[in-house]
């Protein structure tokens, strides 16, 4: 009887615990307040597991962008909104996966970057590149740019996006009467990837403010043009300014659901449709009804292989995952050229990592980071452009899509190093045919 005794007591307990786990985590389920959360799958059956409450509850996938790359022993970040956290909880608890809460209040967290964005402008002078712009904004500051610094700069459009905006590019570099090769650089293509566009008008400033005193830019900018789009999805970073900050495709019409927007690092002519792309128009991912449906990408690819003999190097910017990749993204393949690649990468990020000790991972897209199809980094090398690169910028996931503008600096510092090490590298090591 005494033993007996002892397991009812240590089933009473046992069963305290149990509802006291359960009733911290009903704090988390009813909180009402968007959270982003962080799950490591370890086995299949809990990869499975997700695919089966994603057919449930809609949440957002912030790393991998897509249930459809989520893989044992990969990081999982989801953004669970709160109309969907209840449902979402339960599904998860049921299965027995573990998972960590990044952030517990999302809206609480972009309501105090937003007050923070509001005070630093109001103290500093008209424009700052360590606080985040919007679409108008750094259009002005385009034209401003090349009004100011027209001995190094050029501005120009290349069409216009669905909604009818200019997609502006700037030209920067020493001009020439001859035709000099070219990089091309695209930051935004994913619109609520703020750092991107930030660190794209960091580079502009950078170049022009030490091309008299760097010896290195100076010869970059006599060497080649670059050609600088800093925002290439321009509708969809409007809307994240105006009405969904996490917002991250095209704004074009669905004309069969009632969803909006295709991802335009899915919708070019190379392996179009396949892994990492969905044909549903309501998905993060959807790759659009046909290749460069999207006129943003139709402007871009139309412009690049009218330069296809200039433009030696393309270089597209992204967030989060702190990550330098190559091609491919299809498929798990080497390229050609790879042993000049993988050098100017991997001392691309040994120099990012000498300025403040953070570590970028580096390696073909299909194994660093994920399977997808229809990239612009991939169309750019199978189009011709020997150097194609993408990066992920900071950070690694506690921030997430709401890197901190404190953080602008360092970030574009760090990348700022990183890319003329890569132009350098190519140059002297790699020269462009």
């Amino acid at each position: 009887m005494e033993g007996n005794g002892r397991i009812l007591a240590g089933s009473l307990i046992f069963a305290s615990i149990i509802i006291l786990v359960r009733r911290s985590v009903q704090g988390l389920l009813y909180n009402n307040r968007d959270q982003v959360i962080r799950i490591l799958p370890k086995t299949e059956r809990e990869v499975e597991a997700l695919k089966n409450i994603h057919e449930l509850v809609k949440v957002d996938f912030w790393q991998p962008s897509s249930i459809l790359s989520v893989k044992p022993g990969v990081l999982v970040d989801i953004h669970v909104p709160r109309n969907w956290s209840e449902r979402f909880f339960q599904s998860l608890l049921q299965t027995g996966i573990d998972f960590k809460i990044l952030v517990s209040d999302l809206q609480g967290l972009i309501e105090i970057q937003g007050v923070s964005r509001t005070r630093v402008r109001r103290s500093t002078p008209p424009y700052s590149y360590e606080v985040y712009h919007s679409l108008e904004e750094i259009q002005n500051w385009m034209h401003q740019m090349n009004q100011s610094h027209s001995q190094l700069l050029s501005l120009f459009s290349i069409g216009k996006s669905f909604e009818g905006r200019s997609l502006l590019v700037l030209q920067l570099g020493k001009r020439s009467k001859h035709l000099k090769k070219a990089v091309w650089m695209d930051c935004g293509i994913h619109a609520r990837e703020w750092i991107g566009p930030a660190f794209c008008q960091w580079f502009v400033k950078e170049a022009l403010q030490t091309y008299h005193s760097d010896l290195s830019m100076r010869r970059l900018l006599k060497q080649l043009h670059f050609y600088i789009m800093p925002v290439f999805n321009v509708d969809g970073y409007h809307y994240s300014w105006t009405t969904d900050r996490f917002w991250r495709k095209t704004r074009s019409n669905s004309t069969n659901f009632n969803c909006h927007g295709v991802d335009a690092n899915r919708n070019w002519k190379v392996k179009w449709s396949g892994e990492g792309a969905s044909l549903h128009p309501c998905a993060d991912t959807y790759c659009g009804p046909v290749p460069e449906s999207e006129p943003e990408v139709k402007a871009v690819a139309r412009f690049l292989r009218k330069h296809k003999k200039q433009i030696q190097a393309y270089i597209s910017f992204h967030a989060y995952s702190q990550m330098l990749l190559y091609p491919y993204s299809y498929k798990d393949a080497i390229i050609p050229n790879f042993k000049c690649v993988e050098s100017a990468a991997f001392n691309a990020v040994n120099a990012l990592y000498s300025v403040y000790g953070i570590k970028y991972r580096h390696g073909p897209a299909s194994s660093t980071l994920y399977v997808t199809s229809g990239s612009s980094m991939d169309w750019a090398y199978k189009h011709g452009i020997p150097y194609a690169f993408a990066f992920e910028l900071r950070d690694t996931g506690y921030y997430g899509f709401l890197l901190p503008e404190s953080l602008i600096k360092p970030t574009c510092t760090e990348t700022m190093l990183a890319v003329k090490n890569i132009t350098n590298h190519i140059l002297k090591k790699c020269p462009l045919s």
